[in-house]
C-alpha cells in the first residue's frame, strides 16, 4: 500500500525555542517544523549541540525575515573551564592539555577589558566557515588546520559573574559572528592555564530573550494534547523580530501599488533606514528601504492571501 503523504500547513510567525543540550540548530528545527507540522521552515543561525537557550525558528512568511534576526546582537553566559584546553574549545572535544589553576578574581578581571568593544578574533577550526566549499569542522576533522582570516567583531559586555576554583562564570553581550569559544580560548591562553567552553547558554538574540522561551518538553506536550494546532499559540508575528524598527502605515492606495514592487511616498516616514510596513487595515505587509529621494522601496513583500 503506498503511504500517504503527509500534508504540511501554511503557517507563519516565529517560535522562540530554548534549545535543549545535545540538539544540533537544524535538529531541533526539523523536531518543532514536525510537531507544527509546517510546511516552511528556517532558523536564525546556529547554536553548537553543547549551547542552550535562546533559537528563534522561523516558519511561513517568517522566513524572509530570518536573515535580520541572524545579524543581531547576541547575548550568552558561559561557563569557562580553567586548565584544561580541548581540540574544539570546548567540552566536546579531546583533551589537548591539562595544567594546574591558579586563577584570582582580580587577574582575570584585569583581562578582560581588553575583549570589550572592537576586537580582533580568529575563528576557530571548529566552525561551520567553509573554505573551497568545504566547513572548517571537516578539515578539522580530516587534521587539517588552515589559515584563516582574522575578523572584526563588538563585545558591548565581558563581566565576570562568578569564579569558584577552576570554574568561571561570564556574561556576554556581543555581535553577530563572535565566537564565544575563541573568546574562552584566548582567555585562558592570557591567563597561562589554558580554557574552554564547559557551558554555553544564549541568553538574548536580537529583540527576544529567555524569558519569551518555550521548551521542547511543552511543544511536545502541547502536540500530545492537541496536535499541530495546539502549538499555534505559540508563534509570535512574523515582523515580531523587527520591532524596534519604524513602523509606517500605507493608505489603501500606496500599499497596493508598493506590493507591487512600486516605491511610494509615506506620510512621518524617517530620513533613511530601514522600516516595517502596514496596510491600511493594520496588517503587516513586509519591509521596505528609505531611498535617496524620501520614497519606501520594498524590499521584502509579505504574500498576498
Amino acid at each position: 500500500m503506498a503511504q500517504v503523504k503527509r500534508v504540511r500547513r501554511d503557517v507563519s510567525g516565529i517560535i522562540l525555542l530554548d534549545k535543549p543540550r545535545g540538539f544540533t540548530s537544524n535538529a531541533a528545527l526539523q523536531k518543532v517544523r514536525w510537531l507544527l507540522n509546517a510546511e516552511k521552515a528556517g532558523h536564525t543561525g546556529s547554536l553548537d549541540p553543547l549551547a542552550t537557550g535562546v533559537l528563534p525558528l522561523c516558519f511561513g512568511e517568517a522566513t524572509k525575515f530570518s536573515q535580520y534576526l541572524l545579524d543581531a546582537d547576541k547575548g550568552y553566559e558561559t561557563v569557562m573551564q580553567l586548565g584544561v584546553t580541548t581540540t574544539t574549545a570546548d567540552a566536546e572535544g579531546e583533551v589537548l592539555e591539562r595544567k594546574p589553576v591558579a586563577v584570582t578574581r582580580e587577574q582575570l578581571e584585569a583581562l578582560l577589558p581588553r575583549f570589550r568593544g572592537d576586537i580582533q578574533q580568529i575563528p576557530p577550526m571548529y566552525s561551520a566557515l567553509k573554505r573551497d566549499g568545504q566547513p572548517l569542522y571537516k578539515l578539522a576533522r580530516a587534521g587539517e588546520v588552515v589559515e584563516r582570516e582574522p575578523r572584526s567583531v563588538n563585545i558591548a559586555r565581558l563581566e565576570l559573574l562568578a569564579l569558584d576554583g577552576d570554574k568561571a562564570r561570564l556574561a556576554v553581550a556581543c555581535s553577530k559572528g563572535t565566537y564565544i569559544r575563541t573568546l574562552v580560548e584566548d582567555l585562558g591562553r592570557l591567563l597561562g592555564c589554558g580554557a574552554h567552553v564547559a557551558e554555553l547558554r544564549r541568553t538574548q538574540a536580537g529583540p527576544f530573550s529567555l524569558a519569551q522561551t518555550v521548551t521542547l518538553e511543552t511543544l511536545e506536550q502541547a502536540h500530545a494534547e492537541g496536535g499541530a494546532e495546539a502549538l499555534d499559540v505559540f508563534l509570535k508575528p512574523v515582523d515580531s523580530g523587527l520591532e524596534h524598527w519604524p513602523l509606517l502605515q500605507f493608505s489603501e492606495h500606496s500599499a497596493y501599488y508598493w506590493l507591487h514592487g512600486q516605491p511610494v511616498r509615506a506620510p512621518d516616514a524617517p530620513k533613511y533606514g530601514m522600516v516595517r510596513v502596514q496596510d491600511h487595515a493594520g496588517r503587516f505587509i513586509g519591509i521596505g528601504e528609505v531611498s535617496e529621494d524620501g520614497r519606501i522601496a520594498p524590499r521584502r513583500l509579505i504574500r498576498s492571501e
